[in-house]
């Protein structure tokens, strides 16, 4: 029984001090060297701001949907002028001109709305307010 409560007490101690250190204390330095050696040359470590991923992502979205937009506006304006006055390709162009610009609206509303909840997640990171 001596050579057990020996054997058990600094066991129990050794137990007790590891429940109380924090896990993230102990596996912060060897996770972020590892995230940081996994980087590539140039690639940012951020993923809100002005640099980081989802600014970068949502950026080449509004470009694209820019691109887009026009190319469907102008299709709509070509398709308006050899209507020849027949009123279902008139109203089939004008249906793509106000889808066009509908699309757009959304868009720009909803990267108004992620920037707002960025910016509110972050402490205005993504020039959101804080609320």
């Amino acid at each position: 029984m001596k050579n057990l409560a020996k054997n058990f007490v600094p066991a129990l101690l050794v137990a007790f001090a590891v429940a109380l250190t924090p896990a993230a204390v102990l596996a912060k330095a060897p996770m972020q060297s590892g995230a940081d050696s996994a980087r590539g040359e140039g690639q940012t470590a951020e993923l809100f701001g002005n640099a980081g991923v989802f600014s970068t992502i949502t950026n080449v979205l509004l470009f694209i949907l820019g691109a887009i937009s026009v190319i469907m506006i102008i299709i709509g304006g070509l398709r308006y002028v050899i209507s020849g006055g027949n009123s279902a390709n008139v109203t089939a162009a004008k249906n793509t001109i106000l889808y066009a610009i509908v699309g757009v609206v959304i868009a720009l509303l909803s990267y108004a709305i992620i920037n707002f909840v960025l910016g509110a997640f972050t402490g205005g990171g993504t020039g959101g307010t804080n609320v």
